[in-house]
Order: C-alpha cells, then structure tokens, then sequence
C-alpha cells in the first residue's frame, strides 16, 4: 500500500478497530507491516536556546536527562546505545524493527557534516529502519533541510518540531526563545523539501485558558503536520520549572482535568495526524509534579475514559479548511 492510500483511508481504519484516536502504534504497523519501536538515541548535540545562539538558560521545564533513556543510561558511543536500547526494547516487547530516534537536545544543531555523520551511522545497521529527528524550528536552515531530504529518499525520515504552544505569550513564560511565525515558516520549509513533520506540544500550560487550547487545536489542525506529541506540563529536579512550583506560582492539572484536555484537542484534529503520545511520562528519580505522570498507564487510562464518557474521538469536531 502506498503512504497516499495510506492517508486516503487511515480515518476508517482505525476507527473501524474501535480506538479512539490514530496511534503511532498503528502507524508503524501499516507503514512497515510489523511492529516498530523507537530506540533513543544521544548525538551529544547541545541546543542554541542554551549555549548562546538564541538564547541562554533553556525552556524552564527542560531537563533532558530526566526524559531521555539514552542520556540517563550514559553511553557515547552511538551504536553501544542503539544496542543497548534494543535489548531493552526486546526483553520488554519481544521482536520488533526499530526506529533511531534523536531525542534529547537539539538534533540539527551541528554541521552539516557531523549531522550526515550520525545519521548515517544510524541508518546503515540491518536492524534500522529509519530514524526520528527531534529539534527546533530555529535549527533547521536550507542546507540541512536540503540533507534531510536526501535521507529521506532512501530511509524512512520524521522531523518532531519542538512547538509546545501557538502563544507567543506562554512560549515567552516557557523562556522558549521562538515564536509561533518560527514555527510556520519552519513547516512550511519542511513540506517544500517533502519531509514529515510533527510538532510537541504541552496542554495545561498556566498561562493559557481553555479557549487558548482550543485556538491551538484548531491552528494545528490548518497545518497538515503528519503527527502530534501531546505532553501535560510535568516538574522535574534540576530546572527553573522546579523553582516556580515550589514557590507556588502556578497550579498544575489533574489528571481528569488534562484527559479533557487531550479529548478537547484531539476532537478538532484531523482524523489523517498520527497521535504519537497523550501524555507525558517522567522517572520517579527526576519527577516532582503531579504524582500520577510517573504511571503511564494512568494517563491513557484517563484519557481513554474522557474519550469514552464523551462517546467521542479524534476528529469528530475537525473542520476541513476549503482549497
């Protein structure tokens, strides 16, 4: 079957197995006929929102240990971590293909011959069948798109664009050091070079009103992106994030009130965007805030429920833009 038959019926395919929303899980399974997983990946990038290009300090809620299995477990050498990661994905989950996924930092903030370097390492191994590049939208000039694209030709390519907000309001509290029109043009660039796009974004921000996540939800929807990442705002040790929540400066959701959220917002995606994740998940060793996202499984739980309740799912309220 070709991506194209792929995106034409994929609505009816999912919802015709009774789930609620269109999975990364099912993605995989159609586009590579068995199941794939994502192996993390460290490329030791660093990111110009901390070391001077943009900006210094970071995103207040970033600690990437905290969120990347191949940073915390420390290894350098890239294919000792791939390795690694693939045993552990496999005393989990069984056999599977595997995607490279660039996780932690800023995956295009390099040369461009350093980046072909890694990637390329990646790609060569059997067990490989693609890689998954997180990054900025302010960290992908021409020639790496140009790269990208090359890539792209011979190996399954998907770029996750750090979004978070379409407010420049709550991207300025988050210290994110771009904004929206960054985002857009960022996209827009992506899709002239025929490369997949996702975009992360964090609902329950406190800066934002339900009307605020509905405007995102919406502004998304318009973009053609080919995935989410949906991730509720989560303290961890060791950032300006942690500082805040001790000093009582903004309230978190609970976990029914972020479920509400994730059926707010996917209720107006359309049915075609790959739902990668619902919910954020952080280790016990980093996490401080809320209790219930070092459980995974009670965030999907609470959101399968929300969708349930409502006896709804992804789409149900998606307004296709005319030509």
């Amino acid at each position: 079957m070709s991506e194209d038959q792929h995106h034409d019926d994929s609505h009816y395919f999912w919802r015709k197995n009774g789930a609620r929303y269109y999975s990364l899980g099912v993605y995989y399974k159609r586009l590579f006929g068995a199941p794939v997983r994502k192996v993390s990946v460290d490329a030791h990038f660093s990111c110009p929102n901390i070391d001077g290009t943009v900006g210094r300090g970071g995103c207040v809620f970033c600690n990437a240990t905290s969120f990347s299995p191949s940073r915390r477990f420390g290894l350098e050498e890239l294919n000792a971590q791939i390795d690694d990661g693939v045993k552990r994905l496999r005393y989990r989950f069984g056999e599977s293909k595997y995607i490279a996924y660039f996780q932690p930092s800023t995956n295009t903030h390099a040369p461009v011959e350093t980046l072909r370097r890694v990637y390329e390492a990646a790609i060569q191994r059997e067990d490989i069948v693609g890689v998954a590049i997180g990054t900025r939208p302010d960290a992908l000039p021409e020639e790496v798109l140009t790269l990208l694209q090359e890539i792209s030709a011979r190996t399954y390519l998907s770029l996750e664009l750090g979004l978070q907000s379409t407010h420049d309001k709550s991207l300025q509290w988050m210290n994110r050091g771009c904004d929206y029109a960054t985002f857009l043009d960022a996209v827009a660039r992506c899709h002239a070079h025929g490369l997949r796009v996702g975009a992360h974004l964090i609902l329950g921000l406190p800066t934002e009103t339900r009307e605020d996540l509905l405007v995102t939800a919406e502004r998304v929807a318009a973009l053609g992106l080919e995935s989410v990442k949906l991730h509720n705002l989560y303290v961890v040790k060791g950032t300006r994030l942690a500082q805040m929540w001790r000093d009582n400066e903004f309230t978190l959701p609970t976990l029914q009130e972020y479920a509400q959220m994730v059926v707010d917002f996917l209720e107006r995606l359309d049915p075609q965007t790959v739902v990668e994740r619902v919910c954020g998940e952080a280790t016990e060793d980093y996490l401080l805030a809320p209790a219930w996202c070092a459980q995974k499984h009670a965030g999907l739980n609470a959101v399968a429920e929300a969708f349930a309740r409502r006896r709804s799912y992804q789409g149900r309220l998606f307004q296709k833009k005319s030509e």
